[in-house]
Formats: structure tokens, sequence, C-alpha cells
């Protein structure tokens, strides 16, 4: 397969293809993988490239059996350790419940903490909801932001964003 082959009928416009609604019969294996600290990897080696890992980002898609690349022409299986991406800065507004929190991953995109966009702890550990089922795991230097901006509600200690609270775990 050329790269060409793999990227044809991909609409060339602004925002994220609409990898949910390509349903090719062309299956494979990309031979990638996405490493738990968020390097992408081809054949072993990392992709250098910030933008071709931000293209194939743009390609993901979490399926029943797994993530992979879709393309209007094919799919092709792609293995994740972790989380396909990795939240590697945080902006946090305002105060109190009306603080907002954003996320920008390892790969541009920013997500806004809140109603749409939750999260899940996992040995205390956020892994935020990115799109399209995909998430994002706090870095080291987020999850310190977070612990910084963390508040005692109830038994639990979290954050507020948009009037919500998230839950890092319970107080010891």
């Amino acid at each position: 397969m050329k790269a060409g082959d793999f990227f044809s009928g991909i609409p060339v416009a602004a925002g994220l293809p609409p990898v949910d609604s390509w349903h090719p019969a062309a299956c494979g294996d990309s031979r990638m993988r996405i490493a738990a600290d968020g390097i992408w990897f081809h054949e072993g080696t990392p992709i250098g490239r910030r933008e071709l890992v931000r293209l194939f980002a743009g390609l993901l898609r979490k399926d029943p059996d797994g993530y992979v690349l879709v393309t209007p022409g094919e799919k092709l299986s792609i293995l994740v350790e972790d989380a396909p991406f990795l939240a590697v800065l945080l902006e946090a507004g305002g105060e109190g419940r009306a603080r907002q929190l954003v996320f920008t991953t390892n790969v541009g995109d920013r997500t806004h903490l809140g109603a749409d966009h939750g999260w899940r702890a996992a040995n205390g550990v956020p892994y935020l909801q990115v799109r399209r089922g995909l998430e994002a795991k706090a870095s080291r230097a987020v999850f310190y932001q977070l612990a910084d901006l963390a508040v005692p509600q109830g038994n639990m200690l979290g954050v507020w964003s948009e009037g919500l609270f998230f839950p890092l775990g319970p107080i010891a």
C-alpha cells in the first residue's frame, strides 16, 4: 500500500473528517501503535512529524473490536496501549463552581471539561472524553495542576468545571 492509497478519498475541509460515517469493506493492520506516553509509532519507529500524527489522529476511531484508522476506502487496526491521547495542558478560568477547565492534548485537540466532555478516573488518574469515544489520559503535569485545584465535596476530592463536579477520588 502506498501512502497516497490510504489517504485517497479523504475530504479536505476544516475540522475533522466524518470517520463515524465511513464503513469501508477493506480491512487490515496499520502496523502502528500509540504508546502509553502518547508517542505514535509505525513499524517500531516513532513518528516524528507532528503534522502526520495530527492527520492520523483525525482518522482514529474506536470500534467495538478496538481502535482503527479509517478512510472512505480502508479501515486499519492500530494498537493503543492506554489512551490514544495525552492531556498535556490545562487552562483554568474563573473560580469555584463557575470555573472552566480547558484541556489541550498532545495532538492539538482542545476540550472543555463539562456536560458534553466528562471524565472517568482509573487508579486516581483522569481520562478525559475528547471526541467520538476517544479519551486523553492526564499527563503528570496536568494531574498536578488538577490536584492544586481540587476541593472536597462530601467524601470526594475533585474539581469544578462549567457548574459540574468531577471527582478525582475519595478523601483519605
